[in-house]
């Protein structure tokens, strides 16, 4: 089954897009995340516990290549540093640069895309509160990760706590591992650029650039290749929900349209009608006979 992406109603939104209104949108889906991520603090040993269920799994599984890219990442520093500004930086730039660039070049199928991206981080931030999880370079060094962006953190903005600017740590929540949105974003942005870009460059932008954040996550020790596998199930399911959001968001916006446009009779209108009529009712009482006047 194919899942169209074309935004419900295009005809009626092509045109009707305003940049002061869609800032604001914007400006939520970052402070959701943000904001999600600060004030979702699961247990510090119930979060490191799903990290070590999480690794055992893929153990089982035989899916556990996070620990062999983050020893070359850690090994190599041309590898570990690059990878650490794209995980700290780029989700920060790319996704507000897709966004716009649907807005001005697609403005049919910007709607659905923003309130796709929307949708999908709220369900993510579900993840965090239910599933507080402490990330690879966060486990007992037994389990042998290294902490590039502690290892090269001389490098960058960024201290001993994840991608956050020294002194900063305690304004972010570092035990938030599941799923990875820095993945589902990713995603999100290589579909639009796959599905409505017209170059062969904007393309191959598209297939590279999840496919890296797939691979910086986990060489950087900041995510498993589960988290990564959520991320996508995340916007897959953000996916078939925008629509009923949509349609549901139509139906307040219709209903609130029709009954500002209804007209209403102002007061004085209903007094000037009962004095009209008032003075025909006088007296007339019933088993009244009315003579009629010559």
């Amino acid at each position: 089954m194919t899942t169209s992406i074309t935004a419900p109603r295009a005809s009626a939104y092509g045109g009707g897009l305003r940049w002061w209104t869609e800032l604001p949108l914007i400006a939520v889906v970052y402070g959701l995340y943000t904001a999600g991520r600060l004030l979702v603090r699961g247990d510090v040993s119930r979060a490191a516990d799903h990290g070590v269920a999480i690794l055992r799994l893929e153990n089982v599984l035989n899916i556990d290549p996070e620990r062999w890219l983050n020893s070359v990442f850690s090994r190599y520093r041309t590898l570990g540093v690059p990878a650490d500004f794209w995980y700290a930086s780029l989700h920060y730039l790319a996704t507000p640069l897709v966004l716009v660039w649907l807005w001005r070049r697609r403005p049919t199928a910007y709607r659905f895309a923003r309130t796709w991206l929307l949708v999908s981080t709220l369900v993510g931030l579900i993840g965090f509160t239910l599933l507080p999880t402490a990330p690879p370079r966060l486990l007992a060094a037994g389990h042998g990760f290294v902490d590039t962006m502690a290892e090269y953190g001389s490098y960058g903005w960024w201290g001993a706590d994840a991608s956050a600017p020294r002194g900063l740590g305690g304004m972010t929540n570092q035990y938030a591992a599941m799923p990875s949105l820095h993945v589902g974003w990713s995603l999100w942005c290589g579909i639009m650029l796959w599905r409505h870009g017209r170059t062969a460059f904007v393309r191959a932008l598209g297939v590279l650039y999840p496919l890296g954040t797939a691979l910086v996550v986990m060489g950087t020790a900041n995510h498993y290749l589960l988290d990564a596998l959520a991320g996508i199930v995340v916007m897959g399911v953000g996916c078939l929900l925008t629509r009923p959001a949509l349609r549901v968001v139509d139906l307040v916006r219709d209903a609130v349209a029709t009954r500002s446009a209804t007209p209403r009779r102002p007061a004085s209108a209903f007094a000037e009608t009962s004095r009209a009529v008032a003075p025909a009712d006088v007296g007339i009482l019933p088993g009244t006979a009315v003579e009629p006047r010559h």
